[in-house]
């Protein structure tokens, strides 16, 4: 049974699997006005893909599973189909059409894609209007644990270490050696989280 994942914010954790960001914003597969979820092959890639394109210490993560049955159908299409530019912007115009014919096909509930990260990796498409969309087993969300060096030595790191912008004494202690959750330190966290964001999580990873 396929493992895959989903990164969110944890504010719209209850909303993660309705695809309904990637309608409002579009997606890398996906134009504005469809629906589509979507999810990363493992955890490290989930994270990666977030890395590349959002603000990790924005907010507060989650990561959700989803089990996909193993005999469910699923549309695989490999990266020598595609155009030879299709990671870079240039080519988002042909993935989006891709993905738009495959959601209106509803021939099956997943496609899966090669990373635009690491393209020998896969991300899997989850059409929430398909039927066999209800057979996928979606997982409680879990805290996203990270190494804070994949932070970098500046900006939000240091600040939670103490040695950044902020003042001598301000911020949280963190060890950049140790796992550190991936959110903002603490006296900022909740300032974060009290602002309104749109959630265009629903578009990652792309």
């Amino acid at each position: 049974m396929p493992r895959t994942w989903r990164l969110t914010t944890a504010r719209f954790a209850c909303t993660a699997f309705t695809g309904d960001g990637a309608r409002r914003w579009g997606g890398r597969w996906n134009p504005k006005g469809r629906a589509v979820v979507y999810t990363a092959g493992n955890l490290s890639l989930a994270m990666l893909e977030m890395l590349v394109q959002d603000q990790p210490l924005r907010a507060r993560y989650v990561a959700i599973p989803a089990e996909i049955p193993a005999d469910l159908a699923i549309r695989h299409i490999r990266a020598d189909e595609l155009p030879a530019d299709w990671r870079e912007p240039t080519g988002r115009d042909r993935l989006r059409h891709i993905g738009a014919d495959w959601l209106a096909r509803r021939e099956t509930a997943v496609l899966a894609v090669p990373s635009t990260v690491i393209p020998s990796e896969t991300n899997y498409l989850l059409n929430p209007a398909q039927a066999d969309f209800e057979r996928i087993g979606i997982g409680e969300p879990e805290p996203l644990v990270t190494d804070l060096r994949l932070l970098g030595r500046g900006g939000a790191a240091e600040r939670c270490e103490g040695r950044g912008p902020r003042a001598e004494g301000q911020g949280s202690p963190a060890s950049a050696l140790g796992p550190w959750p991936l959110f903002p330190c603490p006296d900022e966290r909740a300032a974060q989280e009290e602002a309104p964001r749109p959630d265009r999580s629903e578009a990652l990873p792309h």
